[in-house]
């Protein structure tokens, strides 16, 4: 990166908020408050109660956490250039923001595989569930879910440090990625392009096919069984649904921003769409989980109605 010539990007975004800046400065602050303290909430409630000390919910405290890693990613960075008369990022916190939110977005996906395939384990073959989750299989699991999108995201990255970069302009996004950042390289980069489409697929086509087979054995069981257990069933998946169909709404954005031509798409319609991912889905899996858990919720009310007792002493 010695030879790089340029250092330092802008981040055109922001000129469009300027206007508001301190009025948006305060939302994303208090939305930084709020996925810090509900994912916290969330891994406490699950760390401190032994009755959730389960398959299930160890992976949901690995979603949180992995929510909690990725806003960080973004969050702090936004609100100070948000207050910054240039907009501008330094080549090196670029380069790093990448490799965090890429990072993020990678894990996220895999965690919802995982858990995907925890509840095909719980419902079709619920007498066997704690033999095959077992505590070795689970940590097995959870550091495939880390992994596996780190390492295989940091071969690809390997290219971009690899750039020098002629450009100096970051448009309709409020964080680094690899794509835009890419456009700035002073050589050609068609192959990178191709790169990244080969990584995009391994590493979301073996978790898509894991989703899909955990569900499609899921509708076969409960179509062959009872009201009662449909309805079981439904309780158990819907949390995880809707996880998996708001990740899928950010994941559609930001690829779709990516990579074809959004020209005729407002400015502002633009960045709401990289804002999706990256600050609604850690913002949203926590009111999920806390709210559509009735196991999670009753725990969560619990410890409430405990320090409301402490207090009151």
């Amino acid at each position: 990166m010695d030879n790089t010539s340029v250092t330092v990007f802008t981040m055109t975004a922001y000129a469009v908020m300027e206007k508001n800046k301190y009025l948006q400065f305060s939302i994303f602050m208090l939305l930084y408050i709020l996925i810090i303290s509900f994912n916290l909430l969330l891994i406490a409630v699950i760390c401190c109660q032994r009755a959730l000390h389960q398959p299930m919910y160890v992976f949901i405290c690995n979603l949180a956490a992995n929510g909690l890693y990725g806003s960080t990613g973004f969050l702090p960075s936004t609100l100070i250039l948000l207050l910054s008369e240039t907009y501008e990022i330094s080549l090196p916190w670029c380069l790093i923001q990448i490799y965090w939110v890429h990072t993020y977005a990678a894990v996220e996906f895999h965690i919802l595989a995982v858990m995907g395939y925890d509840r095909y384990v719980a419902i079709c073959y619920p007498l066997h569930y704690h033999s095959i989750m077992s505590i070795p299989k689970i940590c097995k699991l959870i550091a495939l879910a880390w992994l596996y999108p780190f390492s295989l995201f940091l071969m690809y990255f390997c290219l971009t440090l690899r750039l020098k970069f002629c450009g100096r302009f970051i448009h309709f996004k409020l964080f680094c990625v690899n794509f835009e950042l890419v456009k700035n390289a002073c050589s050609t980069t068609s192959y990178h392009s191709i790169v990244g489409l080969v990584l995009i697929a391994f590493i979301m086509i073996p978790q898509l096919l894991m989703i899909i087979f955990s569900y499609a054995h899921i509708f076969r069981v409960c179509l062959k069984s009872s009201k009662e257990s449909q309805v079981k069933a439904l309780k158990t998946c819907f949390p995880h649904l809707l996880s998996v169909i708001n990740y899928s709404i950010g994941g559609f954005f930001e690829i779709a921003q990516s990579r074809f031509d959004m020209s005729g798409t407002s400015f502002k319609f633009r960045i709401i769409m990289s804002l999706y991912y990256t600050l609604l889905t850690p913002l949203i899996n926590p009111a999920i989980y806390g709210m559509a858990n009735q196991t999670i919720r009753m725990h969560v009310l619990k410890i409430y109605r405990a320090s409301n007792r402490l207090a009151s002493c």
